[in-house]
């Protein structure tokens, strides 16, 4: 059990790495460099109609500190905006400014490119495996008592 457990560790790894290093090359638009976490805020930002900053935190489970300082750095980079609510100044919206947009909508297309690529390398069968493979893992995932939690 134990040797099996560490090759599918082991697959895992690799996997990560390879996600890592594709968000690493194409995180660095028009001179402006954008950290993987700061690519999943965007990415956050985007796909909803003007999250609070609370929301878009536990979506991606950081704590809202670490969160306010990244949300900060993207203000100063001029991508995200911060608004207060009209009816409560202490709730913040986030949207992406249009260079914000634009870097958001560039990272999403070099990803997409890069997995339609590596989907060319599939029958049609096992990507649509593949696809419900990771849909259920990530179900499985979210109902786990350890998911997102250290684990020491």
């Amino acid at each position: 059990r134990g040797e099996k457990m560490e090759n599918i560790r082991e697959l895992f790894q690799v996997m990560t790495r390879r996600f890592g290093l594709l968000n690493k090359n194409c995180c660095s638009i028009d001179d402006v460099d954008i950290s993987l976490v700061q690519s999943h805020i965007l990415y956050e930002i985007d796909k909803r109609e003007h999250p609070s900053m609370q929301q878009v935190a536990e979506a991606l489970g950081m704590d809202i500190t670490t969160f306010s300082r990244q949300i900060q750095n993207l203000v100063k980079k001029g991508l995200v905006k911060k608004t207060p609510l009209p009816e409560d100044r202490r709730v913040y919206t986030l949207s992406l400014t249009t260079e914000g947009k634009f870097i958001a909508t560039t990272i999403d297309r070099e990803i997409n490119r890069y997995l339609d690529e590596v989907f060319s390398h599939m029958t049609e069968f096992e990507k649509e495996t593949v696809i419900r493979s990771i849909k259920l893992l990530n179900e499985c995932m979210a109902k786990s008592s350890v998911c997102c939690k250290p684990l020491f």
